[in-house]
């Protein structure tokens, strides 16, 4: 889930203001985050965008929650908070972003101001205040939470044996770099947002590789996956480009204008992203604990190593290469599905209902066409789970089982917290 490069060179350090289709600062800071986070310099490792993300959106619900009080904060109480909940939603985004991206505050800061002043909001209105209480507050609980250990842990290569990950060759323009080690391989270990450990929804382990199981998944990867004589179809192809690489900014550009379009209060606005932004990182760290645990190896290493795994009905191509470079991570479950199981069960459970029109936007260059339409949220899972078979880079039982997980994971989150106050 490394961003590619190209997605940071198609956006400037962030969206700046002038350039959002003003909804509230809920939605307008969080479109904000996403570009900065995307396009920081260095790049974050791995997936710790999607934490870093959760971090913005719970103290932006706890501000915003300060003045509305209709619902539990994530853990910041702000007795007697008064003022404009979109001056504290901005304080709260700013103050969260320039801790996490020092060398930006001071455009950061150029951003908030000038949002101030565009949207007639006063530099020492309350909410000013209640914003900065709740970031502090949020900021304090995730300090040293295993995002970013101290001393950086040794490169993770995982083995050599059937079945166990590896890096592998990138055959296309990065990224990732060719032969790369484990992305962040610490990320399992990190403290939760919500959940009591990362292991807390372990994927059961994945068919053995002798298994009839595993030679029709291995197989459907194998036709449908390769960059040439694929069976996919036209379809399939544009569907593959339309989700490749990262898709951080994505999913959230998603989210927010499903937030933007079919909520009516600010609060819920804050609710709705702090909820899916909090289940998605801990979708993620719960990936990760799996990936670890697991150290499966991915299609293009089972493939070209398919002679070799102790299953007559898997035959293997040394020659064999995926549609996309594969990510730098094992195999097992899938990081993608348990994120985006973990969006569209929390728009399922925030609206009592699957059903809901929206649409995704894709920035990569290779998407025809660029939007897609649902009518459904499962629909968009279940997308995610036939897309990443079709770039050649899981099986689909890693996907199937990361769905689950990520559905399960946000189950224990809508169910836990932000709840309503009465």
């Amino acid at each position: 889930m490394k961003l590619p490069r190209l997605i940071g060179f198609m956006v400037c350090a962030w969206l700046s203001w002038t350039g959002l289709v003003h909804a509230d600062a809920v939605t307008d800071w969080n479109s904000i985050a996403v570009q900065a986070l995307a396009a920081a310099a260095p790049s974050r490792p791995g997936p710790i965008v999607f934490l870093d993300i959760a971090v913005v959106q719970a103290a932006v619900h706890d501000a915003v929650q300060a003045i509305d009080k209709r619902f539990k904060p994530y853990t910041t109480s702000i007795p007697g908070a008064t003022g404009s909940p979109d001056t504290a939603a901005a304080k709260a985004a700013h103050d969260v972003l320039v801790t996490i991206l020092p060398d930006q505050a001071a455009s950061l800061d150029t951003t908030y101001q000038e949002y101030l002043a565009a949207h007639g909001l006063a530099q020492n209105d309350p909410g000013v205040s209640a914003g900065q209480t709740a970031a502090a507050g949020v900021l304090a609980l995730r300090a040293n939470d295993g995002r970013f250990p101290s001393p950086t842990p040794q490169p993770f290569v995982g083995g050599t044996a059937p079945g166990e990950w590896r890096p592998t060759p990138s055959l296309q323009p990065p990224p990732p770099p060719p032969s790369a080690p484990m992305a962040a391989p610490w990320l399992g270990t990190a403290r939760p947002f919500t959940l009591k450990s990362g292991d807390q929804f372990r994927a059961q382990s994945p068919p053995p590789l002798n298994s009839s199981e595993y030679a029709k998944d291995y197989n459907e990867g194998k036709a449908l996956g390769a960059r040439t004589t694929s069976t996919r179809t036209p379809e399939q192809t544009q569907l593959a480009y339309f989700y490749a690489g990262n898709n951080f900014i994505l999913w959230h550009r998603a989210l927010r204008d499903i937030a933007a379009a079919h909520t009516q209060k600010m609060g819920d606005n804050a609710r709705l992203l702090a909820l899916g932004t909090l289940a998605s990182a801990d979708a993620v760290i719960t990936a990760w604990d799996g990936k670890r645990h697991y150290n499966f190896w991915r299609p293009l290493t089972a493939i070209r190593e398919g002679d070799n795994d102790g299953n007559a009905q898997t035959a293997g191509d040394p020659t064999w290469e995926p549609l996309l470079n594969t990510p730098n991570y094992p195999e097992y479950p899938s990081g993608a599905n348990n994120v985006v199981g973990a969006l569209t069960r929390t728009l399922e459970l925030f609206f009592g209902t699957d059903q809901m029109p929206f649409t995704v936007v894709s920035e990569h260059p290779l998407a025809d066409p660029k939007t897609r339409m649902y009518s459904r949220f499962s629909a968009l899972a279940q997308d995610t789970v036939d897309v990443r078979i079709h770039q050649g880079i899981h099986f689909r039982f890693a996907d199937d089982e990361a769905r689950q997980q990520g559905r399960s994971v946000a189950q224990w989150v809508f169910d836990h917290f932000l709840q309503p106050i009465d």
